[in-house]
């Protein structure tokens, strides 16, 4: 079984920061794809930022060049570093882990959800 576990959201004013964290736990599992997405009252999940095991990084435009995304691969854990946050960035945020389960196969994982809010 696989458990995603977040941590770092809270209450934060306009142009401060916050990192969020996630670890994938679960004997056997390899992360291939690990990413954040995000849901705001209202509106539909959105891709915030996602990374892959190579490297490779991908944002949505209204996050670039103020949020970065990284992982360590030998824990199966990603960060999502937000700098210069905007009342707009408000939502619940979700970590995703797309990988192999050893005896289980491929699939997607999801944490729990962590709140982030930006006043000003």
């Amino acid at each position: 079984q696989v458990q995603l576990v977040e941590s770092g959201g809270g209450l934060v004013q306009v142009g401060g920061s916050l990192r969020l964290s996630c670890a994938a736990s679960g004997s056997g599992f390899s992360a291939n794809v690990m990413g954040w997405y995000r849901q705001a009252p209202g509106k539909q999940r959105e891709l915030v930022a996602e990374i892959r095991r190579g490297g490779y990084t991908r944002y949505a435009d209204s996050v670039k060049g103020r949020f970065t995304i990284s992982r360590d691969n030998a824990e199966n854990r990603v960060y999502l570093q937000m700098n210069s946050l905007k009342p707009e960035d408000t939502a619940v945020y979700d970590c995703n882990a797309e990988g192999n389960l050893l005896g289980f196969g491929y699939r997607a994982y999801w944490g729990q959800g962590t709140q982030v809010t930006v006043s000003s």
